[in-house]
């Protein structure tokens, strides 16, 4: 299966062309801005680096949050015109769990949501032990030694630091964004995709004009 993979949740830009296992292509760029500028032309530099017409793609993949309010809905407006275009189902994936990606063990994906806060998911071996949820990074130290009782641990993301001093024997993988290769993964497994709404754990910092 040919997808296209997309992340534009946090403070990165990615992109990446799977056929099944097999990388085609894949690019990242840094920012903290500029996500709908950048996107369009990253899907297509990505496509032709792969030897594809898009309209070779069989699915698309994009991160739904959390993140960035304007972030996400800057990669799904994307891909849902897109995929309209083509015809091809649009496959929602989690931010956290696309940053947990295949590490094995226990994983907890971490972003730093700012006003003390961390958006925190844990993973053990690909497998979901708790719903995504914004919490105060006291509670989430809280619940991260919880979910340890000992045993190793990987912290990915952004938020990874705000939580390592809990778990100092944990490895820290502090990460700007998910990687649009774990996107496309993940929504290739997916068996039904169902349409892709945003996944937002708290009110958006900037408002809309009325």
């Amino acid at each position: 299966m040919i997808v296209l993979g997309l992340d534009t949740c946090l403070n990165a830009c990615s992109v990446a062309v799977l056929d099944g296992e097999r990388v085609l292509a894949h690019e990242t760029e840094v920012m903290a801005r500029g996500h709908q500028e950048r996107l369009a032309p990253m899907a297509e530099r990505a496509m032709q680096a792969a030897g594809l017409a898009f309209n070779q793609l069989e699915r698309i993949g994009v991160t739904v949050g959390p993140g960035s309010f304007t972030g996400l809905r800057v990669g799904l407006a994307f891909a849902k015109g897109l995929g309209s275009a083509l015809s091809i189902p649009i496959v929602a994936v989690g931010t956290l769990e696309a940053l947990a990606g295949e590490t094995p063990g226990l994983v907890v994906a971490a972003i730093d949501a700012r006003r003390d806060q961390v958006y925190l998911q844990g993973f053990e071996n690909g497998r979901a032990l708790m719903a995504p949820d914004a919490l105060s990074v006291d509670v989430a130290a809280a619940r991260l030694a919880e979910l340890s009782m000992g045993r190793e641990v990987t912290l990915v993301g952004s938020g990874a630091p705000l939580l390592a001093e809990v778990l100092p024997a944990a490895k820290v993988v502090a990460a700007e964004g998910a990687d649009a290769r774990q996107v496309a993964r993940i929504a290739a497994a997916v068996r039904t995709p169902t349409p892709p709404r945003p996944l937002y754990l708290r009110a958006p910092d900037a408002k809309l004009p009325a």
